[in-house]
């Protein structure tokens, strides 16, 4: 009779925490409706586009020498013919061309651009390229160009998986944390202490609840990014599922240690930014997080956020198995039970 009382605790509990959540518009916004907005901003801002040109200009008493000529078959350049050096300079300023390209009295060419213009750089190079080529250079090695835009390697199929992994980690963090000091502030866990129920059954009703929306979150976000943009899921939904459900245990586990002790909004609030932005920086959401020093992986991969990011990025785009996540969901179960653990320790009701 005790175990069938303590678990109809638990399921009450659980459903309170569910009717929490519902009851809060601003959980429900930043759970399913900001990782789609999102989603839907940098996937149309990366979007798949033709290789830029850069418009150049050409003095037109210099054309007799064949300059522009020269230039046009150079498919990243548009050539234009410019009156003379006043109206090159007056295009400069005003940025309608990147450079301005002049045949000088030795017979050389002079270059006319910002170098602190990107565009521009990158026109010199293409010009002097195009120039070399049609005066003759020999290229010792032949090269040629192969775009690659295949489902899997565009920004966006990197972006999806990250963007779930930094949803999974904030609605974990955030939605408990936020609902065990607001309990707290308005003394519910004490009025807790006098009743049946063990410290264990009421973090861990946290953990389960959080579980229900979880699926949603998934299937949200996931399917946004495949009907959308395309995005693969290569590998096994059962893996797709044990990754997601482990990384949400251990943000949740996270959650419960930071609110542990905490007895305001502001002091939870600063405590949940504290932990969670070194992991938006660092852990590769928007971009590899391999671009930072060597001497930073070792902290990196120690990171819950990169080992969800990672092991999310490994399934869903190279469809690695459950046996190849050992390393990424190592850190995560040394989250979930060692945040659980002192958060079980050192949790105070009032």
């Amino acid at each position: 009779m005790p175990d069938s009382e303590s678990r109809s605790a638990l399921v009450e509990l659980v459903l309170v925490r569910m009717r929490e959540f519902i009851r809060e518009p601003e959980a429900v916004f930043w759970t399913f409706v900001f990782p789609l907005l999102l989603a839907a901003g940098l996937g149309i801002a990366f979007r798949s586009r033709p290789p830029e040109t850069v418009r150049v200009g050409v003095i037109a008493s210099y054309s007799d020498i064949g300059l522009a000529e020269a230039l046009r078959p150079s498919k990243g350049l548009i050539v234009e013919r410019l009156p003379d050096d006043s109206t090159a300079m007056r295009a400069l300023q005003a940025a309608t061309v990147a450079l301005v390209v002049v045949r000088d009295s030795t017979g050389g060419v002079e270059y006319r651009f910002d170098p602190s213009r990107p565009d521009a750089r990158s026109a010199r190079a293409l010009v002097n390229d195009q120039l070399q080529r049609a005066s003759g250079r020999n290229d010792p090695v032949t090269v040629r160009d192969a775009a690659v835009s295949a489902r899997g390697s565009r920004y966006i199929d990197f972006l999806i998986p990250g963007l779930l992994a930094m949803n999974i980690m904030g609605s974990g963090i955030w939605s408990i944390a936020f609902s065990i000091v607001t309990a707290r502030n308005k003394k519910l866990l004490k009025r807790l202490v006098a009743t049946p129920m063990s410290r264990g059954q009421y973090l861990l009703s946290f953990l389960l609840s959080r579980l229900v929306f979880l699926v949603a979150e998934v299937v949200v976000l996931v399917g946004f990014g495949a009907l959308v943009f395309g995005v693969p899921v290569r590998g096994s939904l059962v893996t797709l599922a044990v990754v997601c459900l482990l990384s949400a245990l251990a943000f949740s586990a996270v959650g419960l240690l930071v609110s542990s002790r905490a007895k305001t909004v502001e002091a939870v609030s600063g405590l949940a930014n504290l932990v969670m932005l070194p992991m938006w920086i660092f852990s590769g959401i928007f971009f590899s997080s391999s671009n930072f020093p060597t001497a930073f992986q070792p902290v990196i991969r120690a990171l819950p956020l990169t080992a969800t990011a990672d092991a999310l990025r490994a399934t869903m785009l190279q469809g690695a198995p459950l046996t190849a996540l050992g390393g990424e969901l190592t850190v995560i179960l040394i989250v979930l039970v060692g945040a659980f653990v002192v958060a079980l320790r050192i949790f105070r009701w009032r």
